[in-house]
């Protein structure tokens, strides 16, 4: 049963399936075990960034494309419901006709880019994907009678998913049973839902021909693949779980600008995530985001504490200067340095090479 569920794709390492698991239980009980406003939006944004890094990794770790307009249907995606909520209120059937209208925008985007741009070489199109969404970032920001300019949108979503609606007066574990808790595990089940469904993608026939694109275009083509479709067809997949994943965001935080989800930060942190996690592995995108957004919500608290103890105990203010919150970006880069040195395949694939040696 397991192993249809997970599509034959087993972790293949007993380390890489403890830290599976440990991640699967750890966002299921999150609300309870790590209480407060932080640590669920933590949790949260990681399920996002799950869903958002897996469907940029079937694009450049199973297709050997990259591409820098994959925020852009993240983009879509949120402003999809962030549009229907605004214009048609608070209601599922905005939500149900946002999504929609986005994954219909993102396929047709996705489709068109693919086409036209994926003959070229890999870093000519590198660049086209820049181009648009640079050129689809600044559009965003100008139509401002429909996106709110650089303002963005707020909304309110269906009442059962507020944090103002209350299942029971009473706490459950010290956790209020309230509309943000089912929003929660709403965007839970989406996030393991869609990352089995990208899992079945890739170990289907389909991901078969795309691992051997990535090895060897021309032989791909030589035994009769048509590459171009191939390639194109991968490229639409990618951005139709990329704009669920911006839907789910934007279900999340009830609001949306063009830094929220259009942002080439996002992009710089999806990639880091790519490289952190492992190419080529769906779960190498579950694995780098815990790990790169705990770091990213935490490590200036760290920091933080780690100056004030060898500012007053240690008595060394050198030190305390460089373990300042305000150079956690420099800490950040330096472990994002030592991870790529000591796993140049990725976490997952480092521990699935050491599993194959033994």
């Amino acid at each position: 049963m397991l192993r249809r569920l997970l599509s034959n794709d087993l972790p293949r390492s007993k380390v890489l399936a403890v830290l599976l698991i440990a991640v699967l239980l750890g966002l299921a009980f999150a609300p309870f075990v790590f209480p407060g406003v932080k640590a669920l939006n933590v949790a949260a944004k990681i399920l996002v960034f799950i869903v958002l890094v897996a469907s940029f990794d079937l694009l450049l770790g199973y297709t050997g494309i990259v591409s820098f307009a994959h925020t852009m249907f993240f983009g879509i995606g949120a402003y999809g419901i962030a549009i229907a909520a605004t214009r048609m209120g608070a209601g599922w059937d905005a939500v149900a006709v946002g999504l929609a209208c986005s994954l219909a925008v993102s396929l047709v985007l996705a489709l068109a880019i693919g086409l036209f741009s994926l003959r070229v070489r890999a870093i000519f199109f590198a660049m086209i994907t820049l181009a648009v969404a640079s050129a689809f970032q600044t559009l965003a920001s100008q139509l401002s009678e429909f996106t709110g300019g650089e303002d963005g949108l707020s909304f309110r979503l269906p009442e059962i998913i507020s944090p103002s609606f209350e299942f029971s007066e009473e706490p459950f574990l010290g956790v209020s049973l309230d509309g943000r808790l089912l929003c929660y595990y709403l965007l839970f089940v989406v996030a393991v839902v869609l990352v089995l469904a990208l899992l079945r993608i890739v170990n289907s026939p389909f991901g078969r021909v795309l691992q051997a694109i990535r090895e060897n275009e021309f032989r791909a083509e030589a035994i009769g693949y048509r590459v171009v479709v191939y390639r194109t067809l991968s490229a639409a997949l990618s951005a139709l779980f990329a704009t669920l994943a911006g839907a789910m965001l934007a279900l999340w935080l009830r609001y949306n600008g063009p830094d929220t989800s259009l942002s080439f930060e996002i992009m710089i942190d999806v990639l880091l995530i790519v490289v952190i996690g492992g190419m080529g592995t769906v779960y190498g995108a579950a694995i780098g985001a815990v790990l790169f957004v705990v770091a990213q919500s935490y490590l200036q608290d760290l920091l933080r504490l780690g100056s004030e103890a060898t500012g007053e105990a240690l008595g060394l203010p050198w030190l305390a200067a460089l373990l300042s919150p305000d150079r956690w970006l420099l800490w950040l880069g330096l472990l994002f340095v030592l991870s790529v040195y000591y796993f140049p395949t990725g976490i997952v694939g480092k521990l699935r090479a050491r599993s194959s040696a033994r």
